[in-house]
């Protein structure tokens, strides 16, 4: 499953396989594609760690780090992380923070303990802490930095080429891929309407082949949304993708770190399962349903409101989620290709059985042209 890119980057497959768990970055790396560690929900400290413990346990095998720099954004000033928290959390309007807790409780998710002081946490999509993680991963000279919402700032792109550092940005439109170009991103990953995550409308078998059109090959393009067979990966190629940038598949992997019963929930899970929502970061999501998620739909909802804002709101409420145990309600951004996993199997395991499904497609492809 080779390509220049992958040739480039060194790479027997050009698989790219984004996780938020360094133990399936490990893996993925292992086995020949490209482990790419999903740095938002991390503070600049444990970001250190996992770098830290990938250089020590992949032998140079390559790595990339994805952050998130959105370019739609409410910015505020603050000395520390701790004080541009309560900054935030001063700016989340009344009627909101009275929703989330009114659906909590109609859900039964019992209350904090009243004599406790209120739980602020420091919002964790801000410009000022993706900085941080951009600068972590420079240091570390990894071979691919990425972003998930847009190009990164000139800055930043100018100092990962000065290291040898390849930049990609994920792109939901031809035009957004064309501006990705023109600001110096060196690979774009079309991100389909099917994929989990910060995603758009348009779906991969459209968006792939307008935008290598768009990009007019000056830049590789990956495929993303949706992918969890060797067949797909196949497909990609033959709209003209240089590999397949992954997520989902790697949720109920063995090495996941996600909760249990979270994984049997998408193990079981449907591709109308998922949906597309504002209600977690302020920008349009996939992810798993809940009854919190189909809450924010409701006729007498507010508005959900600009990143970060939405997220200051939401994640205090997801810890309280979280603290009782509370399976059903977890966010999980996942994408529609959820509906063909159906079984935990261990990231070797998973990325041998795409190398093998996507060699058996092609011999039926040469089948079908003789």
């Amino acid at each position: 499953m080779r390509s220049a890119l992958a040739d480039e980057l060194g790479l027997g497959h050009s698989i790219f396989a984004f996780s938020h768990c360094r133990d399936v970055v490990a893996a993925v790396s292992r086995a020949g594609g490209m482990g790419v560690l999903g740095a938002v929900n991390m503070t600049p400290e444990q970001l250190e760690i996992e770098l830290s413990w990938l250089d020590e346990n992949l032998d140079g095998k390559p790595y990339g780090v994805d952050v998130l720099i959105p370019a739609g954004y409410q910015h505020v000033e603050g000395e520390t992380v701790e004080e541009m928290a309560v900054k935030y959390a001063e700016m989340v309007p009344e009627e909101h923070a009275k929703f989330v807790n009114d659906v909590l409780d109609e859900l039964g998710v019992p209350a904090p303990d009243p004599s406790e002081p209120p739980l602020i946490l420091p919002p964790r999509r801000t410009r000022h802490r993706a900085a941080q993680h951009v600068e972590i991963a420079l240091e570390h000279r990894v071979p691919l930095l990425a972003n998930g919402l847009g190009p990164l700032p000139a800055q930043y792109i100018d100092a990962a080429h000065a290291i040898g550092t390849k930049v990609a940005s994920l792109a939901g439109k031809p035009e957004h891929a064309v501006r990705h170009v023109e600001a110096g991103v060196d690979i774009i990953v079309a991100q389909g309407y099917e994929a989990g995550g910060h995603t758009g409308e348009i779906a991969g078998t459209v968006l792939v082949p307008a935008v290598v059109d768009a990009v007019e090959n000056k830049v590789p393009v990956l495929q993303a949304g949706g992918i969890v067979r060797g067949s797909q990966i196949a497909a990609a190629q033959c709209l003209g993708a240089a590999g397949v940038w992954i997520g989902s598949l790697w949720l109920t992997t063995t090495e996941s770190d996600l909760h249990p019963g979270v994984i049997q929930r998408l193990l079981e899970a449907r591709a109308t399962d998922t949906r597309r929502s504002r209600a977690v970061s302020g920008k349009t999501v996939r992810m798993l349903r809940s009854p919190f998620i189909d809450a924010w739909e409701r006729d007498e909802a507010p508005k959900t409101l600009p990143m970060p804002l939405q997220g200051t709101l939401v994640l205090p409420a997801m810890e309280r989620v979280k603290r009782n145990g509370r399976v059903d309600l977890m966010n999980t951004a996942v994408g529609q290709g959820i509906e063909m996993v159906r079984a935990s199997q261990s990231t070797r395991t998973v990325m041998a059985a795409l190398v093998d499904e996507y060699v058996s497609t092609l011999e039926r492809l040469l089948e079908v042209v003789e």
